[in-house]
């Protein structure tokens, strides 16, 4: 006797989780993993704040140069809030907020970016800078084996905390499960959410350097300008104007405003410009007369090969030229505010 086929079971008797079951793989774990790192960061910066002071008093002791204590103060701050940073990304990443995953993110791409221009920077002035230490300290010659012994960790000791260790953040959190997770365990509209990923790193980058060019202007007022260095009240009014104009770009690049596209894109390339003018024209012993120094302390600094160099300044042109480039690559995001703007997450009703 044939028997009947079987029928298909409808799918409403399929277990109930199958449906819900989800299409990514859970990364919590990871989440955690990298959480805990960003903490630990975090807590050698804070560990490295009283470290600096303590480094800048005794430089100062030593080499009885009596430069102003709040230019001191700027390294320090700028430990600390690397340490706020790292810190409050960790926590975010334990706990999987969609905001962690996106500033993580960004944080990577810049260290990466930073770190790898400042390991060719150290590279260049390594030497130099180990042969004058050796040298003020009375020491021996180093032989060349010696050198390249040194330079070798050195280098390798920068380059695995700033090459190697952003690719590793950079490569978890651009996993697409990292990403989703976040979104599941974190199913509301942040404000990350509201401007594109790349404009976003702009933005928050103009923030940054408002704040760093108002800390400056009060701390240590030395403004290349077109040929010349703006100190005193001079350079203070400068970067105030300077960073009032960042504050401005910080909040127009979040707000997708074209005009403050133009207007960052001009301002970035008049400060491009003066910046390479000055560079080409002047030296920093220039820069150090007109700041008042005592000819003691000009001597003094005139001895050292790195005030010389010009590895210092490639550097930071090289970091303003990369800024200036990624500015204009970001124009296709204000022609149309809508491209490449993600949809707003919307959980799914059970």
């Amino acid at each position: 006797m044939n028997m009947p086929p079987t029928p298909n079971l409808p799918l409403m008797n399929m277990p109930s989780n199958f449906a819900s079951a989800p299409s990514y793989r859970d990364r919590s774990t990871g989440l955690t993993i990298f959480g805990i790192i960003h903490i630990l960061l975090g807590g050698f910066c804070a560990l490295m704040c009283p470290l600096a002071l303590f480094g800048l008093m005794m430089s100062r002791k030593i080499s009885g140069i009596s430069t102003p204590m709040a230019s001191q103060y700027l390294g320090v701050l700028w430990y600390a809030f690397l340490a706020a940073i790292f810190i409050t990304l960790g926590i975010g990443s334990i706990q999987a907020r969609r905001w962690a995953h996106a500033l993580s993110l960004i944080l990577s791409y810049i260290w990466l970016i930073g770190g790898s221009l400042v390991v060719v920077l150290l590279t260049a002035i390594m030497p130099v800078a180990i042969r004058t230490a050796m040298h003020q300290g009375g020491s021996k010659e180093v032989s060349a084996g010696a050198m390249a012994v040194i330079l070798t960790i050195g280098i390798a000791f920068a380059a695995l905390f700033l090459i190697a260790l952003p690719i590793a953040f950079l490569v978890f959190y651009s996993k697409q499960d990292v990403r989703e997770t976040c979104r599941q365990r974190d199913p509301v509209e942040r404000w990350t959410d509201r401007c594109p990923l790349p404009v976003l790193a702009m933005s928050l980058l103009f923030a940054f350097t408002a704040f760093y060019y108002l800390a400056t202007g009060v701390a240590k007022p030395l403004l290349p300008f077109f040929g010349v260095y703006l100190t005193g009240i001079r350079g203070t009014i400068g970067f105030l104007l300077i960073a009032a104009l960042e504050a401005y770009f910080a909040r127009a690049f979040f707000k997708l405003k074209p005009t403050g596209w133009w207007v960052a894109v001009l301002t970035r390339g008049l400060l491009l410009t003066s910046a390479v003018v000055t560079a080409t024209r002047t030296s920093l012993m220039d820069a150090y007369v007109k700041m008042g120094m005592s000819s003691q302390q000009l001597q003094q600094l005139n001895a050292n090969p790195l005030v010389h160099s010009k590895a210092i300044v490639f550097f930071g042109l090289s970091f303003s030229l990369v800024l200036f480039g990624y500015s204009l690559w970001l124009k296709k995001y204000f022609k149309n505010p809508d491209a490449g703007q993600e949809p707003s997450y919307n959980p799914v009703i059970a």
